[in-house]
């Protein structure tokens, strides 16, 4: 008797090897730059300008292209934006902070299309019951491209040097592209086309702008769900920005190590994140699995800043998972909450609406942080309060009777 593959198996697979790619191509970034800032002289805290940059990038594809998603689908523009990127790379060889931060931003498109891409396609395809699983094994890509950045571009950077190294990372992001390509096909909506294409940049488009964040606003608990995945991603972002920089310089580490203590992390949130996950599905309680989140990504974030060279290495490995499991953890159940809330034919548009705040807040967190530092702060006192700002999604997530993770409403049925 012959099995059947499960409908849900290759669109899942196809988004989490997407967004892995898209994680790995931002991921690099922070990894790569101490190696650059040598050589070019550039200041420690630039890593942080251009993180900010990157996190531009997923904001402008978010807010302005909206009009794309629609026209060519989620998961072709997906793969574009990641073909952009990988040719992009080049220009980091010319030692200029403004060409990097232009490339960062090119980079950071793939980033901004990957959630609504995969958020339309996983709540069409994802078996009831499994959204929250779903969702977060989708996401489990992103820290998985982290663990594949932290292990591998330190590696390529000491052995082959930085440039070398580029080429590399571009080939890993040109392979599965070119591989997922004709998926695309079968897995995206398009609309109907009467009467010609339209323009992207028609004046109905141009209205559509504000679409994603105005559709936060037309279901309950859909705006505050958002604001507790920024407020989850300021403690994040610096995580991801900061953590090799601050162990390079304030803790001695090398490069390699360093690298490693990152890939730690990132293994613990894609462990974490399929877990919460489950949990949430489990318990049937987003409410309960996110304030858990939040409490230990704010404990973890502190405890960063007390770290010092007398830590033993296997205490700042366990410090890195454990925040890797929660700080880096919670998006795939934000995310399912923000679907599950949407009326199905929104889910896209509130998913871009959620991601856009989530972005701002990657772009001023470690905008702040590295000004922060650059001015003569203490790297403690920047983590103390990122912890404190984690705290706060303890107030604003929603409570009420729809906190039901593993059913549809009456809206999303």
């Amino acid at each position: 008797m012959t099995r059947t593959v499960p409908v849900w198996l290759m669109p899942v697979t196809a988004i989490f090897t997407l967004q892995t790619i898209s994680a790995f191509l931002s991921r690099l970034i922070p990894i790569i730059a101490p190696a650059m800032a040598v050589e070019f002289n550039w200041s420690g805290s630039s890593v942080g300008y251009l993180s900010a940059s990157n996190s531009l990038g997923g904001l402008a594809i978010l807010a302005a292209g909206s009009a794309v998603l629609k026209q060519i689908g989620g998961m072709r523009t997906l793969q574009l934006t990641l073909l952009l990127g990988a040719a992009c790379m080049a220009f980091f060889l010319y030692p200029s902070i403004g060409v990097a931060l232009a490339v960062c931003f090119m980079m950071g498109l793939s980033n901004g299309a990957a959630n609504p891409a995969g958020s339309e396609i996983l709540q069409r395809f994802s078996p009831p019951g499994m959204r929250n699983l779903m969702f977060s094994i989708k996401q489990a890509g992103v820290p998985l491209g982290g663990v594949i950045a932290g292990l591998l571009v330190p590696l390529l950077v000491t052995t082959t040097g930085w440039r070398t190294a580029l080429l590399a990372c571009a080939l890993i992001v040109l392979l599965p592209t070119i591989l997922t390509w004709r998926l695309s096909a079968s897995l995206d909506i398009k609309p109907a086309r009467k009467g010609g294409a339209r323009p992207w940049l028609s004046l109905q488009s141009l209205r559509a702008l504000s679409a994603p964040l105005a559709s936060l606003m037309l279901e309950p608990g859909l705006l505050k769900m958002s604001v507790v995945g920024s407020l989850f991603g300021v403690s994040q972002s610096c995580w991801f920005t900061f953590t090799v920089i601050y162990l390079v310089d304030e803790l001695g580490y090398s490069l390699g190590l360093a690298g490693i203590v990152f890939a730690v992390m990132q293994a613990g949130g894609v462990i974490g994140r399929i877990v919460l996950g489950w949990l949430s599905d489990y318990l049937h309680s987003a409410t309960t699995v996110l304030s858990i989140a939040a409490i230990l990504s704010a404990a973890t974030t502190a405890l960063l800043g007390l770290t010092s060279p007398l830590w033993p290495l296997w205490a700042v490995i366990v410090l890195a998972f454990i925040a890797g499991s929660s700080a880096a953890s919670w998006n795939g159940v934000q995310m399912a909450e923000v679907a599950r809330r949407s009326s199905p034919q929104l889910i896209s548009e509130t998913a871009a609406g959620s991601s856009i705040l989530v972005n701002l807040t990657n772009i001023l967190a470690p905008t702040a942080f590295a000004a922060f530092i650059a001015i003569g702060g203490r790297y403690e006192q920047a983590y103390f309060c990122l912890g404190a700002c984690t705290l706060l999604v303890l107030v604003f997530l929603p409570r009420d009777r729809s906190d039901n993770s593993g059913m549809p409403t009456a809206s999303g049925s």
